[in-house]
């Protein structure tokens, strides 16, 4: 099996990789969107010197605009003086101010080329029992090896220049999606829109920012119409209220075609999955919403054998049992200052 672990806990995620990294023999790949020196980054930033003194060549890429307030000048320099490749991905310039509103929302780790995770989880105490108790985020990510691992390296190498032919599909094992190859810009929307448009049974997405284009979202009605199961699980509440009115301004159409919203209620909801029908299945960094379909650097892990479609599937159904759905006839009554937060939502959703 290719997939060796999905995980819906940060601190078991975290000792997985610390422990594959302190094994590495050869070398170590990562980026992520946030990287905090906080209790979490701190370990992690430990693991990588440790592996850079041992000699093992050690890149550690990091998005400007989502870590470096909370990224410490003296845990970089630290890095840097034992020997770890650390980058800035998209950085700001004065010469090209508007270059960091493409930012690398990956999370990737790519140990020996031999083992690799992807998903939703970044390097920070947010995701951590230990760290923040009950509240800590809701969010999953998968383990996997072999010949997907091995594509995660040219992947991470590639970072800014995927081969327009690179990893076509395959059906017996997964494959890992970036969303912008030079083919293609918009590689991840043009996937999804496919499979939704062939989705015959169910079609279950979880997402934490749920502001897709007009296009994704008269799929989704489509299919809700056609008698496809759409359901459709996002936050109660979220790290970014500016993105949830522009989510919820979206409920009442797709209500009305038959599409079920639930809202999750103990903590914030910030995992990427989606699943259509019984094989096929995704997870990684990629939000349902403008960012991550048109302009951020986005992967995706995506399995059509059935395998993670199954677990997923069980995670889902128990997500549903600590939340809310949203009925139509309740979400019709709403009040005035809900339906004026959802049009100030709408209008700046390409900009969330």
């Amino acid at each position: 099996m290719s997939l060796s672990r999905i995980y819906d806990e940060g601190d078991v995620l975290f000792g997985d990789m610390l422990r594959d990294i302190d094994c590495a023999k050869r070398s170590i790949r990562l980026e992520s969107y946030i990287f905090a020196s906080d209790i979490i980054g701190r370990q992690f930033v430990d693991a990588l010197v440790r592996c850079a003194a041992r000699g093992i060549p050690v890149h550690l890429r990091a998005d400007h605009a989502g870590s470096w307030s909370i990224l410490s000048r003296g845990d970089i320099d630290r890095m840097r003086t034992a020997g770890v490749r650390f980058e800035w991905s998209r950085p700001w310039s004065l010469r090209r101010p508007l270059k960091i509103n493409r930012r690398n929302h990956r999370k990737l780790l790519v140990v020996d080329g031999s083992v690799a995770y992807v998903g939703g989880f970044n390097v920070h105490a947010a995701g951590s029992l230990r760290a923040m108790g009950p509240a800590r985020w809701r969010d999953t990510h998968v383990r996997f090896v072999g010949d997907s691992a091995a594509a995660a390296a040219t992947v991470f190498d590639c970072y800014l220049d995927v081969p327009p032919d690179w990893l076509p599909p395959v059906t017996d094992s997964p494959w890992l999606l970036p969303n912008r190859s030079r083919a293609c810009r918009h590689r991840l929307r043009c996937v999804l829109n496919d499979t939704l448009r062939a989705a015959r049974s169910r079609i279950w997405a979880t997402t934490p920012y749920f502001v897709p284009d007009s296009l994704t979202q008269r799929l989704l009605r489509e299919a809700a119409i056609r008698g496809v199961e759409v359901w459709l699980l996002v936050p109660g509440k979220s790290d970014v209220p500016l993105a949830q009115w522009a989510a919820r301004a979206a409920y009442s159409r797709l209500l009305s075609c038959g599409v079920r919203i639930f809202e999750y209620v103990p903590r914030v909801l910030h995992a990427k999955t989606l699943l259509v029908d019984e094989t096929w299945a995704t997870v990684g960094t990629a939000n349902l919403d403008y960012r991550s379909l048109f302009v951020n650097d986005e992967l995706n892990l995506i399995d059509e054998s059935g395998e993670l479609n199954t677990v997923l599937a069980e995670s889902f159904l128990q997500d549903l049992c600590d939340s809310e759905r949203v009925r139509a006839d309740a979400w019709s009554q709403r009040g005035w200052p809900g339906r004026v937060a959802e049009s100030i939502g709408w209008y700046a959703r390409r900009w969330l």
